[in-house]
């Protein structure tokens, strides 16, 4: 039998986690993106995070939250001001497993306490499904340049609840 993989956990950004972050976005985008990306559009994607001082001053301006398993980073997600999720990624051995949800659900309650009313995020094609099945609706389909590359996500929307006690 299996071994049981620990329950994930959440922490604030740390300035020492951008080169594992930008492992786990690489590693994410090369393994679990293949299907809806070329190769050249997914090196273009790959080479956002060849700049890790530019990428850790990206993280660090946003509410980034860590997933780690044992201590070991295995995920991270992003808040961009009060209402945007920038960023979503899992390393490709910890997909499944609950990662992903406790990263969002996290910043879904995060902003719902910042007057959030609403969420939208940029999805790829390879998360559009896992955005749909939170709630999240297609509003509308883009195409961003990235290096050489045209990548397509769409943008989604979901409407957060309101906390108890809080007018509608």
């Amino acid at each position: 039998m299996g071994q049981a993989i620990p329950a994930p956990a959440l922490r604030p950004m740390l300035p020492e986690d951008v080169a594992v972050l930008a492992a786990i976005f690489a590693a994410s985008v090369e393994e679990l993106t293949a299907e809806d990306y070329s190769e050249a559009q997914q090196a273009a994607w790959i080479a956002m995070v060849d700049d890790e001082i530019a990428f850790g001053k990206r993280l660090q301006g946003q509410l980034t939250l860590v997933a780690t398993v044992q201590n070991s980073p295995v995920g991270f997600a992003s808040l961009k001001g009060a209402d945007q999720i920038d960023l979503l990624y899992v390393h490709p051995g910890m997909t499944r497993c609950g990662v992903a949800t406790l990263l969002i659900d996290a910043l879904e309650k995060l902003a719902g306490a910042r007057g959030a009313t609403a969420l939208s995020v940029d999805a790829s094609d390879t998360a559009e499904e896992f955005f749909k099945k939170r709630g999240y609706v297609a509003t509308q389909r883009n195409t961003v340049t990235v290096g050489d590359e045209w990548l397509a996500n769409t943008t989604m929307k979901k409407t957060l609840a309101s906390a108890p006690g809080t007018p509608s």
